[in-house]
């Protein structure tokens, strides 16, 4: 299992940030921990803290869970839900994930584009080896 170096990944969140389209960025642990990044200064979360929590956790959980198919499907590049309000994303990196929070009209595969760049063109990052 690959570390991951924190400071840099709170570089990486605020990088993508400053996309427009993007209301939070954050690297989450394996159990939903925020360990870097946040959301983006003045913006509504829509969200109470504890319900922020638990949909940390959550998402944490299903990436763990989609790991099960990747030897016969592959490997989760990127995963996305479009809901009424915002488009919630999450990009695994080894046990950890990024966690998008954009808006709800993005184009979610641009996003994702933007996003890969931001977090390092290098698709090993993102499979976990």
């Amino acid at each position: 299992m690959a570390e991951i170096n924190i400071k840099e990944y709170e570089k990486r969140c605020q990088d993508i940030l400053e996309d427009d389209e993007v209301r939070f960025a954050g690297l989450l642990d394996e159990f939903g921990k925020l360990l870097a990044g946040g959301y983006k200064q003045n913006i509504n979360p829509r969200l109470t803290e504890e319900q922020h929590d638990s949909v940390c956790k959550e998402l944490a959980s299903r990436v763990a869970k989609r790991k099960k198919y990747d030897t016969e499907l592959g490997h989760v590049k990127y995963s996305a839900s479009r809901r009424e309000h915002v488009v919630i994303m999450s990009f695994p990196i080894y046990e950890k994930v990024i966690m998008i929070v954009a808006e709800p009209h993005v184009n979610i595969d641009r996003l994702a584009f933007r996003i890969i760049e931001k977090l390092g063109s290098q698709w090993g990052e993102f499979f976990g080896k």
